[in-house]
Protein backbone atom coordinates (compact mmCIF):
# COMPACT_ATOMS: atom_id res chain seq x y z
CA UNK A 1 0.00 0.00 0.00
CA UNK A 2 1.30 3.34 -1.10
CA UNK A 3 1.01 6.62 0.37
CA UNK A 4 -0.25 9.45 -1.67
CA UNK A 5 -0.42 13.51 -0.80
CA UNK A 6 -3.10 15.79 -2.32
CA UNK A 7 -1.46 19.01 -2.80
CA UNK A 8 -4.55 21.49 -3.40
CA UNK A 9 -4.43 25.10 -4.16
CA UNK A 10 -7.34 25.85 -2.86
CA UNK A 11 -9.18 29.14 -4.60
CA UNK A 12 -12.62 27.15 -5.81
CA UNK A 13 -13.82 25.68 -3.12
CA UNK A 14 -16.85 23.68 -5.10
CA UNK A 15 -14.16 22.70 -8.06
CA UNK A 16 -12.18 22.14 -5.48
CA UNK A 17 -14.22 19.90 -3.75
CA UNK A 18 -14.65 17.91 -6.36
CA UNK A 19 -11.04 17.24 -7.59
CA UNK A 20 -10.25 16.05 -4.40
CA UNK A 21 -13.55 13.79 -4.55
CA UNK A 22 -12.09 12.06 -7.78
CA UNK A 23 -8.11 12.07 -6.58
CA UNK A 24 -9.25 10.38 -3.02
CA UNK A 25 -11.58 8.33 -4.94
CA UNK A 26 -9.12 6.42 -7.17
CA UNK A 27 -6.72 6.27 -4.46
CA UNK A 28 -8.70 4.94 -2.24
CA UNK A 29 -10.32 2.02 -5.26
CA UNK A 30 -6.49 1.11 -6.19
CA UNK A 31 -5.88 0.12 -2.28
CA UNK A 32 -3.89 3.20 -1.26
CA UNK A 33 -4.32 5.93 1.57
CA UNK A 34 -4.09 9.50 1.04
CA UNK A 35 -3.50 13.36 2.93
CA UNK A 36 -4.12 16.67 1.75
CA UNK A 37 -2.82 19.57 2.56
CA UNK A 38 -3.78 22.87 1.18
CA UNK A 39 -1.74 25.51 -0.39
CA UNK A 40 -2.21 29.53 -1.00
CA UNK A 41 -1.85 28.80 -5.17
CA UNK A 42 -0.77 26.91 -7.90
CA UNK A 43 2.38 28.32 -8.13
CA UNK A 44 2.85 26.72 -4.43
CA UNK A 45 2.20 23.41 -5.65
CA UNK A 46 5.08 22.00 -6.53
CA UNK A 47 7.37 23.76 -3.39
CA UNK A 48 4.71 22.06 -1.47
CA UNK A 49 5.55 18.58 -3.11
CA UNK A 50 9.42 19.30 -2.70
CA UNK A 51 9.48 20.07 0.93
CA UNK A 52 7.14 17.13 1.41
CA UNK A 53 9.05 14.64 -0.73
CA UNK A 54 12.40 15.55 0.94
CA UNK A 55 10.58 13.99 4.24
CA UNK A 56 10.38 10.33 2.71
CA UNK A 57 6.73 10.15 4.13
CA UNK A 58 4.95 9.62 0.76
CA UNK A 59 5.80 7.78 -2.27
CA UNK A 60 3.62 9.96 -4.67
CA UNK A 61 1.42 12.94 -5.31
CA UNK A 62 -1.48 14.89 -6.71
CA UNK A 63 -1.34 18.21 -7.42
CA UNK A 64 -5.01 19.92 -7.23
CA UNK A 65 -6.10 22.71 -8.67
CA UNK A 66 -7.92 25.35 -10.91
CA UNK A 67 -6.77 28.78 -12.88
CA UNK A 68 -9.35 30.56 -14.63
CA UNK A 69 -7.98 32.62 -17.36
CA UNK A 70 -8.70 36.58 -16.30
CA UNK A 71 -8.02 39.54 -17.83
CA UNK A 72 -4.42 39.71 -17.51
CA UNK A 73 -0.90 37.71 -18.04
CA UNK A 74 -1.21 36.36 -14.70
CA UNK A 75 -3.07 33.08 -16.15
CA UNK A 76 0.08 32.57 -18.42
CA UNK A 77 2.58 32.72 -15.70
CA UNK A 78 0.45 30.64 -12.98
CA UNK A 79 -0.18 27.89 -15.38
CA UNK A 80 2.68 27.77 -17.12
CA UNK A 81 4.78 27.82 -14.15
CA UNK A 82 3.06 25.59 -12.11
CA UNK A 83 3.27 22.87 -14.78
CA UNK A 84 6.98 23.61 -15.14
CA UNK A 85 7.60 23.21 -11.58
CA UNK A 86 5.84 19.99 -11.43
CA UNK A 87 7.60 18.49 -14.53
CA UNK A 88 11.16 19.11 -12.91
CA UNK A 89 10.04 17.31 -10.21
CA UNK A 90 9.05 14.79 -12.20
CA UNK A 91 12.08 14.51 -14.64
CA UNK A 92 14.05 14.01 -10.97
CA UNK A 93 11.73 10.84 -10.62
CA UNK A 94 8.89 12.00 -7.94
CA UNK A 95 5.82 10.39 -8.95
CA UNK A 96 3.26 13.54 -9.44
CA UNK A 97 -0.26 13.68 -11.30
CA UNK A 98 -1.08 16.72 -12.42
CA UNK A 99 -4.87 17.85 -11.72
CA UNK A 100 -4.17 21.88 -12.17
CA UNK A 101 -7.13 22.70 -14.24
CA UNK A 102 -5.97 25.61 -16.99
CA UNK A 103 -9.28 26.77 -18.28
CA UNK A 104 -11.27 29.64 -19.99
CA UNK A 105 -14.02 29.84 -17.78
CA UNK A 106 -15.78 28.09 -14.81
CA UNK A 107 -18.02 26.13 -16.91
CA UNK A 108 -14.61 24.28 -18.20
CA UNK A 109 -13.65 23.79 -15.01
CA UNK A 110 -16.75 22.07 -13.51
CA UNK A 111 -16.94 19.77 -16.56
CA UNK A 112 -13.28 18.89 -15.86
CA UNK A 113 -13.46 18.90 -11.92
CA UNK A 114 -17.05 17.05 -11.91
CA UNK A 115 -16.29 12.72 -10.95
CA UNK A 116 -19.23 12.07 -12.62
CA UNK A 117 -17.71 13.87 -15.70
CA UNK A 118 -14.05 13.87 -16.83
CA UNK A 119 -13.00 13.57 -13.67
CA UNK A 120 -9.44 15.48 -14.00
CA UNK A 121 -8.96 14.56 -9.87
CA UNK A 122 -9.23 11.11 -10.65
CA UNK A 123 -7.29 11.03 -13.64
CA UNK A 124 -4.01 12.96 -11.92
CA UNK A 125 -4.54 10.52 -9.27
CA UNK A 126 -4.07 7.52 -11.93
CA UNK A 127 -1.09 9.43 -13.19
CA UNK A 128 0.14 9.45 -9.92
CA UNK A 129 -0.08 5.99 -9.76
CA UNK A 130 1.23 5.05 -12.96
CA UNK A 131 4.41 6.85 -12.60
CA UNK A 132 4.81 5.68 -8.93
CA UNK A 133 4.34 2.10 -10.60
CA UNK A 134 6.78 2.95 -13.34
CA UNK A 135 9.53 4.02 -10.42
CA UNK A 136 9.13 0.59 -8.68
CA UNK A 137 9.82 -1.27 -11.72
CA UNK A 138 12.93 0.28 -12.87
CA UNK A 139 14.35 1.08 -9.25
CA UNK A 140 14.49 4.29 -8.87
Amino acid sequence: MAKFLIVEARFYDHLNDMLVEGARAAIKAAGHKADVITVPGALEIPGAIALADQSGEYDGYVGIGVVIRGETYHFEIVAGESARGIMALTMDGVAIGNGILTVENEAQALVRADPKQKNKGGEAAEAAMALLALREKFGA
